[in-house]
C-alpha cells in the first residue's frame, strides 16, 4: 500500500512540474516588469519638492563732455542664483536651501569693485509633535561665507577687510520649529552654537571678527532665531525673506545680532525679471567702521537690477 502512495504522489508531482514547464515563456516577462501604481490616499511616503533660479543683471553707462558730470564708464553685474531641495512626510520634514550671491561694479574714477559676494547654505530636519500638528522638533545647520577678497576704503586707500573662509559663520542648533503655514516657518533654540572661523592670516593677526588675534575659531553658545518667509504678493511678484537674530550667553547677551535678507522678483515675461534685494546685517564683533574702524554698524546692502531669469523647474512626472 505504501509503494503505491509514493507512486501516487511521484506521478501527480512530475505532473505538475511537466505542467508549469509547458507554460509559455513570453507570459514572465509581463509579470517581472508590471509596472506598480502606487495608491493616491498612500500617504506613508515623503514627498520631495526641488526648484532653483537664476538671475542676471546687467547694466552700463558712459558719459563723453557731459556738462552735468559723473562716471565716463560704469558697468555694473550682479548675478543670484537659488536652488531648495525640500522633502515632506507624514511626520518628518528636511528643508535645504543654497544662495550664492555675486557682484561687481567697474567705474573710471574706482576701477573695479565687487558689490556682492555671499555663499549661504542652510538646511534643517525636523520632527512633527505628537501634541500639535504645527510644531516641530527640529535641528538646524547654517552656513555662511564668501569666495573672494573683500577690501574697505579710507580715501583712496584699500585695506583687507575679508576673505574667503574669512570669516565663515557655522551655526548648529536645537529647537522648536512653528510651521502654521507653508510657506512660514519660525524656528526657535535655547541651545545655539554658532562657530566664526578666520581662515586668512593677516585678518586673523588683527583679531577680526571677535576672533582673538592670532587664533582662527571662535566659537559661542547662545539663543537663536530664524523666521522665513516666502509667497507670491500678487500676479507675477514674488517674494522671499529670511531674519536670523543670535546672542551670546557668555558675553554681552544683550546685544543681539541681526541678519535680515530680502529678495523681490518682479517677473515681466518668461526670461525677463526685475530684482530687488535689500540685506542688513549687525554683529557687535564686526568691527570694522566708524572714523577709525574699530566699531560696530549696521550694514546695509540694496541692489536693483533688471535682466534674465531662468528658472530651475522640477520635471513632473
Amino acid at each position: 500500500m505504501r509503494k503505491i502512495t509514493i507512486t501516487a504522489i511521484c506521478f501527480l508531482l512530475f505532473t505538475h512540474i511537466d505542467a508549469q514547464v509547458d507554460m509559455p515563456v513570453q507570459e514572465v516577462p509581463v509579470e517581472i516588469f508590471r509596472t506598480v501604481k502606487k495608491d493616491p490616499n498612500d500617504t506613508t511616503g515623503w514627498q520631495w519638492k526641488r526648484s532653483g533660479l537664476f538671475n542676471l543683471n546687467i547694466a552700463q553707462g558712459s558719459l563723453s563732455n557731459w556738462a552735468a558730470g559723473g562716471e565716463n564708464f560704469s558697468l555694473a553685474i550682479v548675478s543670484y542664483f537659488n536652488y531648495y531641495l525640500l522633502n515632506r512626510g507624514v511626520r518628518h520634514t528636511w528643508d535645504n536651501n543654497f544662495d550664492f550671491n555675486f557682484g561687481y561694479l567697474k567705474t573710471t574714477s574706482q576701477g573695479g569693485r565687487k558689490n556682492d559676494d555671499r555663499i549661504d547654505v542652510l538646511s534643517k530636519y525636523g520632527y512633527k509633535l505628537d501634541t500639535t500638528k504645527k510644531i516641530y522638533l527640529s535641528g538646524l545647520f547654517n552656513l555662511r561665507t564668501q569666495l573672494f577678497n573683500g577690501y574697505g576704503y579710507i580715501g583712496d586707500s584699500a585695506y583687507l577687510s575679508s576673505s574667503f573662509i574669512s570669516p565663515m559663520y557655522l551655526v548648529l542648533a536645537v529647537g522648536f520649529d512653528f510651521k502654521p503655514v507653508t510657506n512660514f516657518s519660525l524656528f526657535l533654540s535655547p541651545l545655539t552654537n554658532r562657530t566664526t572661523i578666520i581662515a586668512n592670516k593677516t585678518l586673523s593677526a588683527k583679531g577680526a571678527y571677535g576672533v582673538a588675534a592670532g587664533k582662527h575659531v571662535l566659537n559661542q553658545i547662545g539663543a537663536f532665531a530664524s523666521v522665513n518667509y516666502s509667497a507670491n504678493i500678487i500676479k507675477n511678484v514674488s517674494y522671499k525673506g529670511r531674519l536670523d537674530l543670535f546672542t551670546d550667553y557668555q558675553n554681552n547677551p544683550s546685544n543681539v545680532d541681526l541678519y535680515y535678507t530680502n529678495y523681490l522678483n518682479f517677473q515681466i515675461n518668461k526670461y525677463m525679471t526685475a530684482t530687488y534685494g535689500l540685506d542688513m546685517i549687525y554683529d557687535d564683533d564686526v568691527k570694522l567702521f566708524g572714523k577709525n574702524n574699530d566699531s560696530p554698524a549696521l550694514q546695509v546692502k540694496s541692489l536693483i537690477g533688471i535682466g534674465v531669469s531662468i528658472p530651475f523647474e522640477q520635471v513632473k512626472k
